[in-house]
């Protein structure tokens, strides 16, 4: 075995200087103490008498014990001494800078044995800073929870091996929604009114030949031009493909062929979703000229059922908050602020009213943070729901696409269309989801907790919902936890070659992925199962406390963004309301800041989500409302740079 060159103390304990100066005395008491012991065999000669070889014999000295050369050898141990003497100050006086020294050196000999040292110098200590403070509680929190016992036999793996190489569904029917009918729609005169219209009074609009789909994705092209100066949402207009698509909608409209109700409807997806022939970025600086020339699944689905793509919206930079390469999303409701979230540009465009609709993505917190942000209604299915080939990709474990919508009826339209199994995608499945427009919500009990915005909770009550009190009760305490290491690592999985290529050093903010993935990288293999093994235990008590059909609680609570993540709970995100800004400007501001719930139900209960929200906004027109964009007030002037900031993603809020 290959004798350990580094102490211990230099990697555990980086500030133990002491220890280091009380050592080095030691050294040197030891030393004078031999000396003093020794004098008489072999100290004396060698440093009073130095003229004196090796071969001269100590007997041949007849002068050795003279009162002259004792002199000279107390001398020579006072040199020692002195020597010493200053060795010690020195070190006293170094100590921080030696000991800083002696980390660095240690842990990069740590690092080459993980293969990982490319780093510099100050990457390695903020590594070691940040596994100390944040990895290392993990790992032993979630070891005390699953792996206080040996053999396995308790809290499996939440990732589990499917052999099957020929999979086919099981007595599967494919049964699509009964949507509802919509009559005597006209079309508004201004093209305001019509941007803000539904899916389904779009599409009723040009199954009933009062607007083409070519007209119509016109004026929603001419809107995201107009406000994406503002808003910063979109990375590429699509613009020749959607008169393509729209033109050949009208075409087979005019043949008598209707592909559903997306036939001729524009839409944006966020841009780590492949088209062929267009850009797609992923946000980065890094891959901003990247073109996959693949056709993502959820892609094809929206294709074949007549939708007309008209742009890729901003994706945070690798589907990491709202800073881009291109610069950062802003909030339609309050452009002070940011759109927050890596689903920063279907959220802002939504919003907006410059797409009816858009398709994001989350891991953690991507569709429920810009949703409450912009204040649009957008679900988070249930993991598995839509198939995400052609999608860049964070996390096969927890990556999940959504739609952002004008309301839950056109969240579930969307849903219906691109729902299904991706054969390429081995997490996603075939939906079994019920039809969401004929659940009877009246025999549904639902659980509000202490969060959850009572007017929601008053309005299902008064619909024959029965409204509970509720608690969501599990003993994992690191649940934060158990989502950074899960998406980190399998972050870091799919971006090794750009953290090894120092790609990472022009992140666009870097204390976003650079750090993250660093603490990554010394993540050992074991932990990183521990942590699937805790989550195991999350779901089942999970599982196990869910006693009502749904429940009602803030979306945005990052504790409950990281268990809806682990445990694949879909969530529907609905406005519920707003406030005057802080601080307006003399005269007022027509900014707002949004007020949203979540209601929350289990695993492939989809639909009980959809119903209660349809219920709710059904009596309600929260989600109805337009932004006032850059249309703020005579006296209200947006500060640049600007000044809000919104929420960074660590182990808690």
């Amino acid at each position: 075995m290959l004798k350990n060159k580094c102490p211990p103390e230099a990697i555990v304990e980086r500030t133990r200087g002491s220890n280091c100066t009380n050592n080095l005395l030691y050294f040197t008491v030891a030393t004078i103490t031999l000396i003093c012991c020794h004098a008489v065999v072999s100290a004396v000669p060698l440093l009073a008498f130095p003229h004196l070889s090796k071969s001269s014999s100590l007997s041949h000295s007849p002068t050795f014990c003279s009162n002259g050369n004792l002199t000279n050898m107390v001398r020579a141990i006072k040199r020692i001494w002195k020597t010493l003497c200053d060795k010690v100050q020195g070190t006293k006086n170094q100590s921080h800078l030696s000991k800083e020294k002696c980390n660095v050196s240690c842990l990069r000999c740590s690092f080459g044995l993980l293969d990982a040292n490319f780093f510099n110098d100050k990457q390695i200590e903020e590594i070691a800073e940040g596994a100390n403070k944040l990895n290392i509680p993990i790992m032993k929190a979630n070891r005390k929870l699953v792996a206080s016992e040996n053999g396995g036999l308790h809290y499996p793996s939440a990732l589990v091996f499917d052999a099957d190489w020929d999979y086919r569904p099981v007595h599967f029917e494919d049964k699509r929604f009964n949507y509802p009918s919509v009559s005597g729609i006209q079309r508004p005169k201004s093209e305001e009114d019509i941007a803000f219209m539904s899916v389904l009074e779009l599409g009723a609009l040009l199954k009933t030949k009062q607007i083409t789909s070519q007209e119509l994705t016109q004026i929603f092209l001419q809107r995201l031009k107009r406000y994406n100066p503002t808003l910063e949402a979109v990375v590429t207009f699509t613009e020749e493909l959607a008169h393509e698509q729209a033109k050949e909608a009208d075409k087979l409209l005019s043949q008598g062929v209707y592909l559903g109700p997306l036939h001729g409807i524009p839409y944006g997806l966020k841009d780590i979703i492949s088209v062929p022939k267009y850009k797609t970025t992923w946000g980065s600086k890094s891959f901003k000229n990247q073109v996959i020339d693949m056709e993502a699944w959820v892609y094809k689905r929206l294709k074949s059922a007549g939708a007309v793509l008209v742009a890729k919206l901003v994706s945070g930079s690798l589907a990491y908050d709202d800073i881009w390469f291109g610069g950062r999303t802003r909030n339609p409701w309050n452009i002070e602020e940011f759109s927050t979230g890596s689903s920063a540009g279907p959220a802002a465009s939504t919003s907006a009213g410059m797409v009816p609709f858009a398709i994001g993505s989350e891991t953690a917190g991507s569709i429920t943070y810009p949703a409450a942000r912009c204040g649009v209604t957008a679900l988070r299915p249930t993991f598995g729901t839509i198939g995400r080939t052609g999608v860049m990709s964070i996390s096969e474990s927890l990556d999940k696409l959504g739609p952002f919508c004008r309301s839950a009826t056109d969240c579930a339209v969307v849903l219906d269309i691109v729902r299904g199994r991706d054969p390429d995608d081995l997490s996603s499945k075939d939906s079994s989801l019920d039809d969401p427009f004929l659940v009877d919500i009246t025999k549904l009990t639902v659980g509000y907790l202490e969060d959850a915005e009572m007017e929601v909770v008053q309005v299902l009550a008064s619909k024959g919902v029965k409204m509970v009190p509720f608690k969501l009760n599990y003993t994992i305490d690191s649940v934060q936890g158990i989502l950074n290491f899960t998406m980190d690592v399998d972050m870091l999985a799919h971006f090794d070659l750009w953290q090894r290529s120092g790609e990472d050093n022009v992140y666009e903010a870097q204390d976003q992925w650079p750090t993250e993935l660093g603490r990554a990288r010394i993540i050992p293999a074991v932990d990183y199962l521990q942590a699937q093994r805790a989550r195991g235990r999350l779901i089942k008590e999970i599982r196990e406390s869910f006693t009502v059909d749904a429940f009602i609680g803030n979306a945005t609570d990052w504790e409950k963004v990281c268990v809806g993540n682990l445990v694949g709970l879909p969530v529907i995100i609905v406005p519920t309301g707003f406030k005057n800004v802080s601080d307006p400007p003399p005269g007022g501001s027509k900014r707002r800041t949004t007020i949203t719930t979540g209601i929350y139900a289990p695993p492939n209960r989809d639909h009980i989500a959809l119903a209660l929200a349809m219920a709710y906004q059904a009596v309600t027109n929260h989600h109805k409302q337009r932004p006032p964009i850059s249309d703020l007030g005579p006296n209200d002037k947006i500060p640049d740079p600007v000044t809000a900031t919104s929420r960074p993603r660590v182990l808690g809020p």
